[in-house]
């Protein structure tokens, strides 16, 4: 008798990528093989995103053509998780959970993604490659951001669980891993603090390492970080490159900068979201840092880091983005020279600040210009910096 088959569609990050070669290896682990198609599929996986609201509607395309098979195959089983299931089941008063049913009739499981561990062996779909997770969540809520709804509250993994992965992975000959995590910069905020001996956080290994107290912007706390650290101690294993994602502005640390300027092989790429060059509309945003704060950095990195390419995201149309308002976006870009950006349409996000605070007021015309002046100043013409 031939082997059940899984097949699963990824919408959103690279994080949720990571997620999915997760669920592949328990489904392997249950002696599953992957199917080539949707019609192929016994059982088929959905992982969702909510970040903008066409990956979300993404999710409601594929219902149809999934009912027309499901009308044909018995026992067919269709699992939604990612995104869209964390925010249910982290809504306390259910609705959420109610509409999604309502609105997905055909799914017959919706599945948390923090359920599936990191127990079973990954199914890496690059032999040369390799996604690294070291945090979930985030802390920081960003007003129009719905990911600390969707996955929660940050939450490092354990450093030995992270460097005995990647020990795996330079045994097996990989040669690149990328670091992830909604905010790398500040892993291990959540568990130094209350482990520290004499100011210093103890290793498995039997070693001591001092904490970096980041001082975030805009009267911000400071919190403790191991991240320069673990970069370090992946960087050291001999891989040919090490990269990470994704890094905030106001807690990139000098003792990050000086780390990756130290070695040659960690990315010379730096992937740092502004989301807006106004001062005010960051404000809004709940951003820590300003304009001047975002160049200041941009510059103390190129300073530091030979051969250095950053990159952004940004969005335009933020409830009251006026035009002067988008305009200074335009001068951060002429000053900053970003070798690409991702721009995003803003778009509410049930839960959020700006949902709850602001009107959509921006007209999808007005969004779809200011998006495509930004993609051709950056992203065709590669501007140069003013």
């Amino acid at each position: 008798m031939s082997s059940l088959k899984y097949f699963i569609t990824t919408f959103g990050c690279q994080q949720n990528l990571a997620d999915s070669q997760r669920v592949a290896g328990a489904f392997e682990s249950r002696n599953y093989t992957p199917a080539s198609s949707l019609e192929e599929a016994d059982h088929v996986v959905i992982n969702t995103c909510m970040v903008r609201q066409h990956a979300e509607d993404k999710v409601y395309g594929m219902m149809q053509k999934l009912g027309k098979i499901k009308e044909k195959k018995t026992n067919f089983k269709i699992t939604v998780t990612g995104c869209l299931v964390g925010a249910m089941v982290r809504d306390p008063s259910g609705k959420m959970y109610r509409v999604m049913k309502s609105r997905l009739p055909l799914v017959d499981e919706f599945l948390p993604i923090d359920e599936v561990g990191f127990s079973n062996p990954i199914k890496r779909e690059d032999p040369e490659h390799a996604w690294v997770v070291i945090s979930q969540g985030c802390n920081n809520f960003c007003t129009f951001c719905i990911v600390p709804f969707t996955r929660g509250r940050e939450v490092s993994r354990p450093w030995i669980d992270i460097t005995r992965e990647v020990d795996d992975l330079k045994a097996a000959g990989y040669k690149r891993i990328t670091l992830l995590g909604q905010n790398v910069n500040s892993y291990g905020a959540d568990f130094v603090k209350e482990n520290l001996r004499d100011g210093m956080y103890p290793l498995p290994d039997g070693r001591a390492i001092m904490p970096v107290m980041v001082k975030m912007s805009m009267g911000r706390k400071r919190i403790p970080t191991i991240f320069p650290q673990l970069l370090e101690e992946v960087a050291k294993k001999g891989f040919e490159k090490v990269s990470y994602l994704s890094s905030n502005p106001w807690d990139f640390s000098e003792e990050l900068i000086e780390t990756v300027a130290r070695y040659p092989n960690i990315d010379r790429y730096i992937h740092l979201p502004v989301q807006s060059g106004s001062d005010s509309v960051l404000k809004r945003m709940n951003r820590y840092y300003t304009q001047k704060d975002y160049l200041e950095l941009v510059k103390e990195i190129r300073n530091k880091v030979a051969d250095v390419e950053i990159g952004t995201d940004l969005i335009v149309g933020f409830p009251g983005e006026t035009e002067e308002e988008f305009q200074s976006t335009v001068e951060l870009a002429k000053k900053t020279g970003w070798v690409v950006a991702y721009i995003g349409m803003y778009s509410t996000r049930p839960g959020t600040v700006a949902q709850r605070n602001f009107e959509d007021d921006i007209t999808d015309a007005e969004k779809h210009q200011r998006f495509h002046i930004l993609d051709d100043l950056i992203n065709k013409q590669k501007v140069r910096v003013s």
